[in-house]
């Protein structure tokens, strides 16, 4: 029984160091179109955001395309010059790398880039001619407004996303601590049943 005593307990110390990493706080990282850019976010799931950290940005060949660095609040914006997938690199320190993708088909379109041939000539001035008012196609949303209200969108949109992933490491934490409680309950169990059996024996003795 003695000898059991500090092997459960070097155990149990073993389970609470494995479990160092899963309670450590997670990176946060990520990026999206946002109009003619791309917007990104680096931290930690803890609300910690990575403020001027250098992000780097490849192709997946690894080729280097561009950089990007990120604000107090741990956001970066990045004007993408080619119509590829992007993967972000981001050195948080402590042996924390932010690796994140952007597929190919989210990244904005890229300016320059010539408009799509329709293969027909200009139209006759005469089918200009009859066009009625009628036919005409509504006024187009200001430039500057679309901005303002995609702006507004993307700050709203911000805390939700680190609302979320605290959400998300809250939960793993209770998982890690409950399998680490249950572990040292069954170890409780296991010397009661034993303290009682040895008991029983020095009683028939």
């Amino acid at each position: 029984m003695k000898r059991i005593v500090p092997f459960a307990g070097a155990v149990v110390m073993l389970l609470v160091i494995g479990a160092g990493p899963a309670l450590a706080h997670k990176v946060l990282a990520g990026a999206y179109p946002a109009g003619d850019v791309i917007e990104g976010e680096v931290g930690f799931s803890n609300g910690d955001m990575a403020a001027d950290t250098l992000v780097e940005v490849f192709d997946e060949d690894g080729t280097k395309m561009g950089e990007a660095r990120t604000d107090a609040d741990g956001y970066f914006t990045y004007t993408p010059t080619q119509q590829v997938t992007h993967v972000f690199k981001a050195d948080l320190g402590a042996g924390h790398v932010a690796t994140f993708t952007l597929d190919a088909s989210d990244v904005p379109a890229v300016a320059g880039a010539a408009a799509p041939d329709s293969g027909t000539g200009p139209e006759p001035a005469a089918s200009a001619a009859a066009a009625t008012p009628e036919a005409a196609a509504p006024a187009a949303m200001p430039a500057d407004l679309t901005d303002q209200i995609a702006e507004a969108v993307r700050n709203e949109v911000r805390p939700l996303r680190r609302e979320i992933a605290a959400y998300k490491e809250k939960h793993d934490l209770q998982t890690v601590l409950g399998g680490i409680g249950y572990i040292i309950g069954l170890f409780g169990l296991a010397f009661f049943l034993m303290a009682r059996r040895q008991t029983r024996g020095q009683a028939a003795e």
